[in-house]
């Protein structure tokens, strides 16, 4: 909620829709925003009705999901909705919960979910009930299932160019990374053979190394879970990140790099030279999906906005830096 009120002070104009639900207190901000809430079911719905005042609604529809919405074959329940007097119905929607499967378990349930929604709709136009929009796909129902045509896609991850899995990346062809996660180095300094480095004295150096400094940690989005495993570019080079990341900063091994010096930067997604890291390969190492790592980047990282390369696409927009 408070992130749609944010976006429209930010001067967002278009339909705002929140996805999930907004507290009975904070139903003033959904008008005085213009916001468009979910009605997660037929209770919410009365809910939103006894505000006393005008709201504008999507109705949610469970339809195997199991999260949000009023389940599918409570249809007397989804008609109930459409008599509230103050809820303005502008959308009808579900959401696939196995569309980015590929097996033959998870096509056939997803089908199933597409026909009971297609199902719903079908009833509600039966009964008169009309002039609201429908939604069901997010990037992977698009990506998966394009021969559906509904009104609106919720897509998310594809905007990024961005496949759940390093392997769908490497197999993929439609998608094209536009974002690039970076910081700057801030110190480079030797560690000696035996000295360690970090919290909990997590490495030790068997021979002299050069190690940096550089300015992102777990605060930023970074998942700690890289600890030891991730790695950077740096001057075109893949370094490993090497002891516990911390809150503000993680250390990195540039002793194969001849000069790295304070105000380098350090890529953590995207490329450098003929190196790059994906969004999936950081996922890969901390055991998630790229959905995580990018929802993770956090408020401290500075947005910046460039021109599409038809070139080099994949240092285009948005850019993360420190």
């Amino acid at each position: 909620m408070l992130y749609a009120a944010e976006g429209r002070e930010a001067g967002i104009a278009g339909q705002i829709l929140i996805l999930g639900y907004t507290l009975p207190d904070q139903f003033p901000l959904l008008a005085r925003y213009s916001l468009t809430q979910t009605v997660v079911d037929a209770s919410y719905a009365r809910q939103l009705e006894g505000c006393g005042y005008p709201l504008s609604v999507h109705v949610a529809v469970d339809t195997g999901m199991h999260r949000l919405g009023e389940r599918s074959e409570n249809r007397e329940n989804i008609y109930s909705i459409w008599t509230k007097k103050n809820l303005k119905i502008t959308g009808l929607f579900s959401h696939l919960c196995a569309a980015d499967g590929v097996s033959g378990r998870e096509r056939a349930y997803t089908e199933r979910q597409i026909a009971e929604f297609q199902s719903v709709v079908k009833d509600l136009y039966k009964r008169g009930l009309c002039g609201f929009k429908t939604h069901l796909q997010g990037s992977y129902g698009v990506l998966r299932y394009p021969e559906l045509s509904f009104d609106y896609a919720r897509v998310g991850l594809a905007l990024y160019g961005v496949y759940e899995s390093s392997q769908e990346s490497r197999d993929g062809e439609l998608l094209k990374p536009v974002l690039s996660l970076k910081t700057r180095i801030v110190c480079v300094k030797i560690l000696y053979p035996g000295e360690t480095a970090g919290y909990g004295m997590a490495y030790r150096a068997v021979k002299k190394r050069k190690i940096a400094v550089a300015a992102i940690g777990y605060a930023d989005g970074i998942p700690r879970a890289l600890s030891g495993r991730g790695h950077a570019l740096v001057r075109g080079c893949r370094v490993p990140v090497i002891g516990r990341i911390c809150m503000d900063q993680l250390l990195l091994d540039v002793s194969e790099i001849f000069s790295v010096s304070p105000g380098d930067e350090a890529v953590l997604i995207g490329r450098a030279g003929n190196e790059k890291i994906l969004a999936s390969d950081v996922a890969d190492q901390a055991g998630t999906i790229s959905n995580e790592i990018l929802s993770r980047l956090g408020k401290r990282l500075e947005r910046i906005t460039a021109p599409v390369s038809a070139e080099n696409p994949s240092d285009t927009v948005p850019v993360s830096c420190r």
